[in-house]
């Protein structure tokens, strides 16, 4: 009946007398089995290094009394095992160390992967939290009153919970090209009967591109919206992903076309602009890519050229 219980629950047992050898066992693991038999010691049965740090405790139990914990990790067929070990000093019957023994090893290994997953998110969050505070600070710098910072301050925030919605929704994988621009298109664009102009390569960005790939679309569409095409009710907008090249490596370009009628219509882009600083500066350089923005009498293009680094091509799911 105890061979039975201690099988159910997974639990073996090893008794050792004073002499810290094994008088009895039950229920070991197949790669500890073929390995005991009565009179063998814990350097025959784990090892040196473990066997040697496993006798050290035991030998401290015996003599203190105090029960101690040990975890030891062996090797075998299957892979690498971690088994805890509780240890007593028994004199039931004679003085020795009753040992028993449980595998962890799937426990272990979601205690990694759960550190690993809060590592991550600390590091994103993070980044996300200094993207906020640049965000902020260059919003209060380009803005004269309050009401307008927290319009445009509260604009980007969406933008970036937008596209930080796709990356979560892809247990931070990324995100596909066409479903960041839709999705950052959407509050603005002006006929939903006709579609967004994205046409080209739907290259799934990294979590870092999206991000900020998003907060660059958001400032063109803005734009668009409060001073060009979408606000003129136009949809002479394109937006296209083209493979290319950076610097002998391969990567793909996202071009941005708009036709405008004034320079008025690139009014967020004047020199030292939030806007202007986010699409020359720092999108291409949070992706070591590269950027460049031309406003003309009739034509605003802005084209964005991402390293391979930064982008898989994905077949859409």
């Amino acid at each position: 009946m105890m061979e039975r219980a201690l099988g159910s629950a997974g639990v073996s047992i090893i008794f050792q007398d004073a002499m810290l050898k094994v008088g009895y066992f039950e229920n070991l693991p197949d790669h500890l089995k073929e390995l005991a038999f009565v009179g063998v010691d814990d350097m025959a049965l784990f090892g040196d290094k473990d066997g040697a740090r496993i006798l050290e405790l035991k030998r401290d139990v015996l003599k203190s009394g105090k029960a101690a914990n040990a975890e030891i990790s062996l090797s075998t067929s299957e892979g690498v095992k971690i088994y805890e070990m509780k240890i007593e000093r028994t004199q039931a019957q004679e003085l020795g160390v009753l040992s028993v023994i449980f595998e962890v090893t799937e426990s272990r290994h979601r205690e990694k992967v759960l550190k690993s997953l809060l590592r991550e998110l600390s590091h994103r969050s993070k980044n996300l939290l200094a993207i906020i505070q640049g965000i902020a600070t260059q919003t209060a710098r380009n803005t004269l009153s309050l009401d307008n910072f927290l319009i445009k301050f509260r604009g980007r925030l969406q933008s970036l919970s937008n596209s930080q919605d796709l990356i979560t929704d892809s247990s931070w994988r990324g995100a596909y090209l066409f479903e960041l621009a839709e999705k950052q298109f959407a509050p603005y664009w002006p006929d939903a009967s006709i579609p967004v102009p994205i046409s080209g390569i739907n290259a799934h960005l990294t979590p870092n591109a999206a991000v900020h790939l998003g907060l660059a679309l958001h400032e063109l569409i803005v734009n668009s919206a409060s001073h060009g095409a979408i606000a003129a009710g136009k949809t002479s907008i394109t937006l296209v992903c083209q493979a290319t090249n950076l610097e002998g490596k391969q990567a793909v370009e996202i071009i941005w076309s708009e036709m405008i009628n004034t320079a008025v219509a690139a009014h967020d882009f004047e020199d030292n602009s939030f806007g202007k600083t986010v699409l020359e500066r720092v999108v291409p350089t949070s992706m070591n890519g590269r950027a460049q923005l031309g406003v003309g009498l009739d034509r605003l293009e802005y084209r964005l050229t991402i390293p391979e680094t930064e982008y898989e091509i994905l077949k859409t799911p």
